[in-house]
């Protein structure tokens, strides 16, 4: 793909920054510092506790997006708690390697087993035996299919480039349970839609800028770059 000219000056700027950044040992230092700090505060923020709601533990659905186009990345774990303690300084993640948290624009996590009462008794039944690992991954795969995240969409090749992904035909094992959650699929892309358009917070609410339901949390990384010292 041919770089777009103006791109190529962001690079060269980025590039150029980041060399000012790490120019000695003392700038190293303050660099991790800065950067560590930062991703930790929005470890805290994805997972802590806040009022009368509970340290996000279980399994989860995240998103993460960079401007109101939809989200770059879509994912899921059987443990909430330490996967989004983990993604923003990466760790185990790719993710912070490719788009820093930094420009994270906001994170969407919901909680899904917090969904699973409201259902009808036969599609509880039916996902306590497919078990919460697999329900997890074929929600996963419903919302990559639907909405089409661009780091999801493509996957690295050893030669250095990237190959298409076609979701929509994928024989994973989520791929092949999704079409039995329907009733909480609906109910899981009703509640992502809702953080994913919550408004981002000003003022005061810059030093928490965390919007809280009882089926999950957005979080709003680059406005907390304001709160980090």
């Amino acid at each position: 793909m041919t770089q777009r000219p103006e791109h190529e000056e962001a690079y060269r700027a980025w590039w150029g920054s980041l060399r000012t950044l790490t120019v000695d040992a003392d700038a190293l230092q303050q660099w991790q510092d800065r950067r560590f700090a930062f991703a930790a505060r929005v470890g805290d923020l994805l997972t802590n506790p806040y009022n009368s709601h509970d340290r996000v533990s279980g399994p989860v659905l995240y998103g993460i997006y960079l401007n109101g186009d939809g989200p770059a990345y879509v994912g899921q774990s059987k443990e909430g708690e330490r996967r989004l303690r983990d993604l923003p300084i990466g760790e185990s993640h790719h993710l912070a390697n490719t788009i820093p948290p930094e420009i994270w624009q906001r994170v969407v996590v919901v909680s899904w087993p917090s969904l699973l009462d409201a259902l009808p008794i036969e599609e509880r039944e039916r996902i306590e035996g497919l078990g919460g690992e697999v329900c997890g991954l074929a929600l996963e795969h419903l919302l990559q299919v639907e909405l089409c995240p661009p780091l999801n969409s493509r996957r690295r090749h050893r030669d250095g480039h990237w190959r298409p992904r076609k979701l929509e035909s994928s024989r994973s094992k989520g791929a092949q349970q999704a079409g039995c959650l329907f009733a909480l699929y609906e109910r899981v892309r009703d509640c992502w839609s809702t953080l994913a358009t919550a408004d981002v917070p000003t003022g005061d609410a810059i030093i928490e800028p965390v919007v809280l339901s009882e089926y999950g949390r957005v979080v709003f990384p680059a406005v907390s770059l304001s709160a980090v010292g």
